[in-house]
């Protein structure tokens, strides 16, 4: 009898692919667990391979890959891992984002498209995903994308109680770079007490990637601290340019404030060279050491991912984590 009780006992089993490790082993020290031992390496043409060295039928797994360049390797890597559970009898399957590759082409802007953010979420269906938690998505849409739960976790109030104990006596305003991201630019505000919004109206060039050609500000700046906030900085063009807009139009100072931290080249140095005093960013993505800059501070999103996941196995509510607002 007691060998059927131990079935029935939920088994957490925490995994990572080769990625981002040391955001996995933060996340699996928060929870109490270690990392299940796993095997990976390419053969000769490039191919992946995945085993892992322990039983993991019947368990809950929860596996971590941050898709961060060269980020078709560890999309694909994510994906045998995926599979490789699936087919070891893992008992529920849950895919943990902290950033989600391709979420940017998440809509057709003009014929003969792809919308890569879906076929992203159909590989890990196809897999043998059950479930998906995702930190920041690019837009919103993409958690209808997935067919099964989706949890989506908010670094926002992370990185604005950091602002708000920093900055906080002084003169503020929340500045989103594009009309787009306003909804996300209010809940800012409301976190630091109703300070003043503004954005910046751009336009954007369709057929070039990366790239803005005007920048406006609607909204008033004068003498205020702006917080400049969104969801990544790639190659910083765009976050740059609204800085300096910022300054133009009689901001005091400007804080760049934003989740994924790619700096694609050549967005260290511009950064550096810009008007912002700091720029806040989280640990989604692994940033490495040359990358590290005198203005870049990084706080780790690790609490807010095992807590999710904690609230997952246990089935408890992870809206709950966002006071309602998720």
């Amino acid at each position: 009898m007691s060998g059927m009780k131990r079935t029935t006992e939920k088994n957490l089993m925490v995994f990572t692919g080769r990625a981002h490790p040391a955001l996995a082993d933060e996340v699996a020290s928060l929870m109490g667990t270690e990392l299940v031992p796993t095997s990976a390496y390419e053969f000769a043409n490039s191919e992946i391979y995945v085993r892992y060295e322990e039983s993991v039928r019947g368990s809950d797994a929860f596996v971590i890959q941050s898709h961060t360049a060269p980020v078709n390797e560890w999309i694909m890597e994510h994906l045998i891992m995926v599979d490789a559970l699936k087919r070891a009898s893992a008992k529920r399957i849950t895919v943990v984002l902290p950033f989600y590759g391709y979420a940017r082409q998440d809509k057709k802007h003009r014929g003969r498209e792809p919308i890569s953010a879906r076929l992203m979420a159909d590989l890990f269906k196809t897999a043998g995903a059950d479930r998906l938690i995702a930190v920041d998505l690019h837009a919103d849409q993409i958690q209808g994308f997935f067919d099964g739960p989706v949890d989506h976790l908010m670094a926002m109030p992370i990185l604005a109680d950091y602002v708000k104990e920093k900055y906080g006596d002084q003169r503020l305003a929340v500045v989103s770079p594009d009309a787009g991201r306003i909804k996300v630019a209010e809940r800012w505000s409301a976190r630091l007490g109703g300070v003043p919004l503004a954005f910046i109206h751009k336009t954007r060039r369709e057929d070039r990637p990366n790239e803005t050609v005007a920048n406006r500000v609607v909204g008033k700046v004068e003498g205020r601290i702006c917080i400049l906030t969104d969801d990544m900085i790639d190659t910083g063009g765009t976050i740059v340019k609204a800085a300096e807009a910022l300054m133009a139009d009689g901001a005091a100072g400007v804080i760049i404030a934003a989740t994924h931290a790619i700096l694609s080249d050549p967005a260290v140095d511009r950064l550096k060279n810009s008007p912002a005093t700091e720029v806040v960013v989280t640990n989604t993505l692994p940033i490495p050491d040359e990358c590290l800059f005198d203005k870049l501070t990084v706080l780790s999103i690790a609490p807010l991912i095992s807590r999710a996941i904690k609230e997952v196995f246990e089935d408890g509510s992870v809206t709950s984590m966002f006071d309602g607002h998720a």
